[in-house]
C-alpha cells in the first residue's frame, strides 16, 4: 500500500517490518498504533528559565501539541537553546547572542532531519529565537508554522508604564543624580512584571511582526500578549494549521518569497522597528535563497512612512497596539494604500489579502498609529548609509530624531566596555562622535548590541547631542543619532579601523552618508599599513563563529543558500 502523501519523510521511520525497533521506541514516548499512520510534527520549544521572554513557552508547546492532535497529526516536543539579550547586555556574555541564532537554526535543522519530521512548529520568544527558527524552516523546507511567545505587559511605576529600557536608561539618570537610590530600585523592581518579550517595538516584537507580514505565522498572533487567552488559542490553531499545510504541500519556500520579504520590510518601517530587522531579514532571505540587499530597505523606506508611535522613540508598547487592532489593523492600512503585496501566500493556505478580510481594522480615533496623511515621518525610519567610513553600508534609525546631522571630533574606543566607562566618568561631551570598533561579527566576535552605551547617553542627557558609530549592533531599545552594522568591519580592514582620536567625522542621514574628513589617499595609505589585531577568541563557539561569519551586509551568517 502506498504511504499517504502527508508522511513523505516519517514513513522511513514508521513503515514496514524493518522499522519495528523504531516504532518500539516511539511507543515508549507515547505513540499508539493509530499514530504511525499520521504525519509526525516536530514542535521546537525555546523554553528556559533564562529569560522572561521564554519562561512560559513550555506551556505553549503543550497547547500546540493539542492543536496538532486536533488536526489529525501526532507531535513530538523538543528543546533548543535561548540566551537572554537583556541579561547579558553590556557584558562579555552579549558576544554569544547573535551566535545563538546560528545554533538555534542548526539544532532545529538537526533534530527535524534526524527524526524525519513531516512538519514543524517552532515557538520563539527572545530576539534571536525568531530568525533562528525561520532560518531552520528555510533550510528544512518542510511545512512549517512559527508561533511568537508574545509580548510582556508593561510594568507600573508612579502611575507610568515602565519596561526594560526604562531601567537601562535609569542607569545614566541615577549616575548623573537625576534619580534617587530608592527611585532607581523601584524602576528595577517594576520593569518586568511577568512572562513575555520586551514590550516596545524592540527586536522581538519587530521580528514577530515581520514574520506575520511575511506569512509564516498566523494572522493577528504577533501582537497578542504572552500571558493571554489569545496566545493559547494561537498555539492550538498553529498546531492544526501545520497539518493542513502538509496536506496541501505548502512549504516555506512557497511563502518566503521576495514579495513576502518586501511586505515584512514595509511593516517594519511603518512600526518604527528595530535596526536588527535588517540583519535578520537578510539572513533569513539568504537562507531561503531570496536576493535581499541593503538597497531594498532604502528603496522601500522611500515610499513607506513611519506611522506608529511606539517605544523606544515613541510612547506606546505592543500591548497598546494589540488593543486597537494589532498588526492586522496596520497591514490593512498598507494594503489599501498598495504599500504591500496582498497576493502573497501564508501559513493559512490563503493569501495575505484573504486573511485580512476577517479583521475590522484599527479602532477609530486611536492615537497610536497615525494615518497616511499625517505620518510621524514621511519616509521609513530605518536608513542605509554609505560613505568613506562604510563602503559596503551601515544602518541608522531616525525615528524620534530632531537632528539628523552631526559633525564632530571622533572619540575612539576599541570595545563597548571602554566606551561605557568613559560615558559614566563624564569624558564624553556634547558634539562628540563616539566610534566603537572591533565589535563586528568577527572582531567582537559576535557583533554585540550597544544598549548599555546608548541608554547611558540618553540617561546622561546626551542622546541628542552625541553621535555614535560602530561595527557592532544596537538593541531594538536603542534610539538616538546612532549608526551600526558598519561594513567592512574594523577587524577585516574596514576604514573604521584607521580613524584617530579627534579627527572630524560626519553623520548625515539626509544624504545617507557617514564619513571621516580625510582624503581618499590618506585613507588608502593608512589601510595599506593596517594590520588586523589577533582574534579575541581562539577556541570554542565564538572562534568558530568568527571564522565562518559573513559580513553584516550579508546577514552575519555562517550558512546560506547560494
Amino acid at each position: 500500500m502506498k504511504p499517504p502523501q502527508q508522511k513523505l519523510r516519517s514513513k522511513m521511520i514508521t513503515e514496514g517490518d524493518m522499522r519495528a525497533p523504531n516504532r518500539a521506541m516511539l511507543r515508549a514516548v507515547g505513540f499508539r498504533d493509530e499514530d504511525f499512520s499520521k504525519p509526525i510534527i516536530g514542535i521546537a520549544s525555546t523554553w528556559s528559565e533564562i529569560t522572561p521572554c521564554n519562561m512560559h513557552i513550555d506551556k505553549l508547546a503543550v497547547k500546540t501539541k493539542e492543536g496538532v492532535r486536533q488536526g489529525g497529526g501526532v507531535s513530538q516536543i523538543f528543546g533548543t537553546i535561548t540566551v537572554s539579550d537583556g541579561i547579558s547586555m553590556g557584558t562579555e556574555g552579549m558576544k554569544y547572542s547573535l551566535v545563538s541564532r546560528e545554533v538555534i537554526a542548526d539544532s532545529i535543522e538537526l533534530v527535524s532531519n534526524a527524526q524525519r519530521f513531516d512538519g514543524l512548529v517552532a515557538i520563539g520568544g527572545c530576539d534571536k529565537n525568531m530568525p533562528g527558527c525561520l532560518m531552520a524552516m528555510a533550510r528544512l523546507n518542510i511545512p512549517s508554522v512559527f508561533i511568537y511567545g508574545g509580548t510582556i505587559l508593561p510594568g507600573q511605576y508612579q502611575g507610568h508604564d515602565v519596561d526594560i529600557v526604562s531601567i537601562f536608561e535609569a542607569v545614566g539618570q541615577y549616575n548623573s543624580g537625576r534619580l534617587t537610590k530608592n527611585q532607581f530600585k523601584e524602576i528595577e523592581c517594576h520593569a518586568c512584571p511577568g512572562a513575555g518579550s520586551c514590550g516596545g517595538m524592540y527586536t522581538a516584537n519587530t521580528m514577530a511582526s515581520a514574520i506575520e507580514a511575511m506569512g509564516m505565522s498566523l494572522p493577528g498572533s504577533s501582537s497578542h500578549a504572552a500571558e493571554s487567552p489569545e496566545k493559547i488559542l494561537d498555539c492550538i490553531q498553529a498546531g492544526d494549521a501545520v497539518t493542513k499545510l502538509i496536506a496541501k504541500g505548502i512549504t516555506p519556500s512557497k511563502i518566503m518569497t521576495k514579495k513576502a520579504f518586501e511586505n515584512a520590510i514595509s511593516l517594519v518601517m511603518v512600526l518604527g522597528g528595530s535596526t536588527n530587522a535588517v540583519l535578520h531579514l537578510i539572513a533569513m532571505a539568504r537562507t531561503v535563497g531570496v536576493d535581499l540587499t541593503l538597497e531594498d530597505f532604502n528603496r522601500i523606506g522611500k515610499k513607506v512612512p513611519h506611522l506608529a508611535d511606539l517605544k523606544p522613540s515613541g510612547k506606546f508598547v505592543m500591548n497598546d497596539l494589540n488593543q486597537i487592532g494589532g498588526v492586522p489593523g496596520v497591514l490593512k492600512i498598507l494594503l489599501k494604500a498598495k504599500l504591500i503585496h496582498g497576493d502573497t501566500l501564508t501559513v493559512t493556505g490563503k493569501t495575505l489579502e484573504e486573511n485580512l478580510k476577517k479583521f475590522p481594522g484599527l479602532t477609530p480615533d486611536q492615537e497610536i498609529v497615525r494615518n497616511l496623511k499625517n505620518p510621524l515621518h514621511k519616509t521609513g525610519p530605518i536608513v542605509i548609509l554609505k560613505g568613506n567610513l562604510a563602503p559596503e553600508g551601515a544602518v541608522a534609525k531616525i525615528s524620534g530624531l530632531e537632528n539628523t546631522f552631526i559633525t564632530g571630533p571622533a572619540q575612539i574606543f576599541d570595545s563597548e566596555e571602554k566606551c561605557l566607562e568613559a560615558i559614566l566618568e563624564n569624558k564624553i561631551k556634547k558634539g562628540d562622535i563616539i566610534i566603537i570598533r572591533y565589535e563586528g561579527p568577527k572582531g567582537g566576535p559576535g557583533m554585540r548590541e550597544m544598549l548599555a552605551v546608548t541608554s547611558a547617553l540618553i540617561g546622561k542627557g546626551l542622546g541628542k547631542e552625541v553621535g555614535l558609530i560602530t561595527d557592532g549592533r544596537f538593541s531594538g531599545g536603542t534610539h538616538g543619532l546612532v549608526v551600526g552594522h558598519v561594513a567592512p568591519e574594523a577587524q577585516c580592514g574596514g576604514p573604521l579601523a584607521i580613524v584617530k582620536n579627534g579627527e572630524m567625522v560626519t553623520i548625515d542621514v539626509e544624504r545617507k552618508e557617514i564619513r571621516v574628513h580625510l582624503t581618499d589617499k590618506e585613507i588608502q595609505d593608512r589601510l595599506k599599513r593596517f594590520k588586523a589585531p589577533p582574534l579575541k577568541c581562539t577556541s570554542g563557539v565564538l572562534y568558530k563563529f568568527a571564522m565562518q561569519a559573513s559580513s553584516a551586509t550579508q546577514g552575519a551568517l555562517t550558512h546560506w543558500k547560494e
